[in-house]
């Protein structure tokens, strides 16, 4: 319902609505759902709300602020403004575009960790819980659209929102693809008082689309001690050939049952822990094939031989937990930070491990990563530091609001350290990781009476969108009716004017060119470009503007 439906809700004497103003109300509370979260949406209104009536959001570059030290690598992106307003633009330049998300929101403490609009939420806030949840549906259900049906979202968050943020992430993600809900211990103790247990763990809850396939993860050092046995191959640990566990009489799998040759030269039937007839994990077949291969190792016990398989270090990972007490916790966050800072910067930093393990959970090759809670930077450390490590080509999207000046004074010195190298507390130099970076901030574009005016203007200003989409930055050639980029042998040009008298130049400029060609053509016309105007455009994909990027803006702002 409107903005005005949702004030009539709130008149405190209905009898004084007309009947059509009542019929309304009805509407409103039949189409409330009736069961899940429920909070006062209708009195928690963001300041971007009122501010997105009367202007869109687009992107604007910041020339100083871009990195590139090598050209054939992926470009990054660090967009500064309301994280609402960068997600809305994204909606049009990488909708089902995403691989993996990671945010750490506020958690709404009460301690000054959470402003809505503009003042911080305290304990006492009866609106509490529910201007946080106002916050995070709104960003969750964007968010929710950029992801690829192969993408997961991880979500850091503490126990003051954790049940809630449950059911809110059940309800936009779906239940059947809560993928897991993982304690991270944080490697200290907090809150300890008479009242109530100390907090030793933050929580992730970890949602996947459709198509998401859990990866594996490295063994820990402890997982790793296992492994104490050698031969000519490496360092392998055993496992009893025989079945254990559910499953694992006879009766189960009769045809499993059999003799083997012990190297005293007995026969061993698989036994049970009490005597009972058991089974074989595989058919003699492939017990043959595993010790002429080299794989099976007898062991000696009090009961006699039994045959055991080996299995090595080398290359072995392993499926994850709910349960990680391996990173080192944000202590260790802290410490990365005073690295390239010298001092402590800021507050409860994640570590950069938490977000490589993410990363590797998805198990997607050179993946888009988005974090539009960046906070410190982390996220893109992350990504940064695994490119270097395997000369990967990951990417990604940085989103910061710049409160307290974090992101000029934090978020982007951090990246540019990273990338470019700097000098530790101790004087020692630490190599840059290469890669590049674009900065954007959200700028908006006013809306006018006249729809056609708004296309015009919005068209005008939507160029860094268009790059952002197709990844092409690197301008060849701007006249005053149209522009040409080219990246990595694909080329897109935007043609602004309504007139059509210079699509014949710009035909000129593009048959020059080699390479996948795409056109962002303005048009006024809702339903897209005149193809008269086009029939002797060969090998070139056309696009209209900028109808799609309104009709994305629609939806979301209800203009």
């Amino acid at each position: 319902m409107s903005w005005w439906g949702d004030k009539l809700l709130m008149v405190n004497n209905h009898s004084k609505l007309s009947k059509e103003e009542l019929l309304k109300v009805i509407q409103k509370i039949k189409s409330r759902k009736k069961y899940g979260l429920i909070w006062d949406e209708e009195r928690i209104k963001e300041k971007f709300e009122k501010e997105s009536e009367n202007a869109l959001p687009v992107l604007k570059e910041i020339k100083n602020k871009e990195i590139k030290t090598d050209p054939a690598k992926p470009v990054n992106i660090l967009i500064e403004g309301d994280n609402y307003h960068a997600l809305s633009v994204l909606n049009y330049t990488h909708q089902g575009g995403v691989d993996i998300i990671y945010i750490d929101p506020p958690y709404n403490t009460g301690n000054k960790d959470f402003k809505f609009n503009d003042t911080y939420v305290d304990k006492d806030d009866t609106y509490r819980h529910s201007k946080w949840l106002s916050f995070m549906s709104k960003r969750l259900r964007l968010a929710k659209n950029l992801l690829k049906n192969t993408g997961a979202i991880f979500i850091s968050i503490d126990n003051n929102e954790l049940a809630q943020l449950k059911i809110l992430c059940d309800e936009i993600f779906g239940e059947d693809n809560l993928i897991g809900l993982v304690s991270v211990a944080k490697g200290t103790t907090t809150g300890q008082d008479a009242k109530k247990f100390g907090s030793s763990a933050d929580y992730l809850l970890v949602y996947g689309m459709i198509n998401f396939i859990v990866g594996r993860i490295e063994l820990s050092e402890k997982d790793k001690k296992r492994f104490s046995r050698k031969d000519k191959k490496g360092l392998y640990s055993i496992l009893q050939w025989r079945k254990t566990g559910n499953g694992d009489h006879r009766k189960d799998r009769p045809n499993l049952y059999y003799p083997l040759k012990a190297p005293n030269g007995k026969k061993v039937f698989p036994k049970g822990p009490t005597g009972y007839d058991s089974r074989w994990r595989g058919d003699l077949k492939r017990f043959k094939k595993l010790k002429s291969e080299g794989m099976v190792e007898w062991v000696k016990q009090d009961n006699g031989w039994r045959p055991y398989i080996k299995y090595y270090l080398e290359g072995r990972m392993k499926a994850p937990s709910n349960l990680w007490t391996d990173l080192e916790g944000n202590k260790k966050a802290t410490i990365e930070l005073k690295e390239i800072f010298g001092e402590k910067v800021f507050q409860n930093p994640k570590p950069t491990d938490l977000i490589k393990r993410c990363i590797q959970l998805a198990n997607i090759s050179d993946p888009i990563v988005l974090d539009f809670f960046v906070g410190s930077g982390t996220t893109a450390q992350a990504v940064l530091d695994l490119n270097y490590q395997d000369d990967g080509n990951r990417q990604f999207i940085a989103c910061t609001n710049n409160e307290n000046n974090i992101c000029a004074e934090i978020c982007y010195p951090r990246i540019k350290k990273v990338i470019t190298g700097y000098k530790n507390p101790n004087g020692l130099l630490i190599d840059g990781t290469g890669n590049n970076l674009k900065y954007f901030k959200t700028a908006f574009v006013k809306r006018s009476i006249s729809k056609d005016n708004l296309k015009i203007r919005i068209t005008q200003e939507c160029t860094e969108m268009l790059c952002l989409r197709e990844g092409i930055f690197n301008e060849l050639k701007k006249t005053d009716d149209y522009r040409i980029f080219q990246y990595n042998g694909r080329i897109m040009a935007v043609y602004y004017s309504l007139e059509r008298g210079e699509l014949k130049s710009l035909k000129r400029d593009l048959d020059k060119i080699k390479g996948k060609k795409i056109l962002y053509c303005f048009t006024l016309d809702p339903l897209g470009l005149d193809r008269d105007d086009f029939h002797d455009w060969k090998g070139i994909s056309l696009e209209p503007i900028p109808q799609k990027i309104l009709d994305i803006y629609e939806g979301i702002y209800e203009y």
